[in-house]
C-alpha cells in the first residue's frame, strides 16, 4: 500500500477519535472564516502561481483547548512547462490540535497537520504531515518551529524524493490606529542540507466580522529548486476574509 495514503488515514483516525472521546463538561464551539485572495501564499511560495484563491476553514474547538479542523483552498494547475501546465486543483489541510494557557500573557499550542493536494494531473503524490509547536505572547508575537517528517524534496523539475524538513518562523501582529494591524513575519525552510529564507510585512484591517490583509511577501531564490510547481520571490497579496 502507498505509504501517504496510509498515513493520511492513521491521521484521520486520530482526529475522529480525539472528536468522539468523552470530556467532563465540555464547551463546543464551531468557526470558521470565508476568505478570498489574490495570490496564495504560504512561508513565501505562492500556492496558485500568482493567481487567486478561494479558501474556506472550518474548525471545532473545545472549552480546554483542543481544535480541530479542514481547511480548503483552491489552486489551479501551477507547474508551467513547455508542453503543457500540471498541478493540483485542490487543497486540502486535516489538523487537530491542543492549546496550553500557561500564563495570562504566553500560552503554547501543539498541532498536527496533514495536507493533501486533490483533482490534479500529476501521477505522483505530494501529500505530507507536519507537526509544529508554537509559542506566544498576548497573540501579539508567535514563534513556530515545525517537524515534516515527509517533505516532497525537489531540484528543479527533477523529483529527488522524500526527506525530512524543518521550519522555523516567528509572527507579529501590532495594533496601530483603530482597527489598524501592523503585520510582519520572517522564518527559514530546510530540507536535505538546502534551505530558504522567507518574510512578509503589511497591514490588517478587521470591522467586526470583516477581515482585510494585504502586504508584500519574499523568499529567496534558492525555494525555486525546492518548489518549481509554485512561484518564489517577492510579490504582493491581499485577502478579504469572513469570520463566522
Amino acid at each position: 500500500m502507498d505509504p501517504v495514503p496510509l498515513r493520511f488515514g492513521i491521521f484521520c483516525l486520530c482526529i475522529m477519535a480525539a472528536a468522539l472521546a468523552p470530556r467532563s463538561a465540555r464547551a463546543v464551539t464551531v468557526e470558521g472564516d470565508i476568505s478570498y485572495t489574490n495570490d496564495y501564499v504560504f512561508r513565501g511560495i505562492s500556492e496558485t502561481g500568482g493567481r487567486s484563491a478561494g479558501q474556506i476553514d472550518v474548525r471545532v474547538s473545545t472549552r480546554d483547548g483542543t481544535f480541530l479542523g479542514i481547511f480548503a483552498s483552491t489552486l489551479g494547475h501551477t507547474w508551467q512547462r513547455k508542453w503543457g501546465s500540471f498541478g493540483w486543483d485542490y487543497e486540502l489541510e486535516t489538523y487537530l490540535g491542543h492549546r496550553f494557557d500557561l500564563s495570562p500573557a504566553w500560552s503554547a499550542t501543539l498541532t498536527g497537520v496533514s495536507y493533501s493536494y486533490l483533482k490534479g494531473n500529476v501521477r505522483m503524490s505530494d501529500d505530507y504531515q507536519e507537526i509544529s509547536v508554537a509559542a506566544s505572547y498576548l497573540d501579539l508575537w508567535t514563534m513556530t518551529v515545525a517537524f515534516i517528517p515527509n517533505a516532497v524534496r525537489f531540484d528543479g523539475d527533477y523529483r529527488l524524493g522524500r526527506y525530512p524538513a524543518y521550519v522555523v518562523d516567528n509572527s507579529v501582529q501590532l495594533p496601530l490606529i483603530g482597527r489598524i494591524f501592523l503585520t510582519a513575519g520572517a522564518g527559514y525552510y530546510t530540507s536535505d542540507e538546502t534551505g530558504y529564507a522567507f518574510g512578509n510585512a503589511g497591514l490588517g484591517f478587521q470591522f467586526k466580522s470583516l477581515r482585510v490583509d494585504g502586504g508584500y511577501y519574499f523568499a529567496q531564490d534558492r525555494a525555486r529548486a525546492l518548489f518549481p510547481y509554485g512561484r518564489a520571490g517577492s510579490r504582493f497579496a491581499g485577502t478579504v476574509s469572513w469570520h463566522f
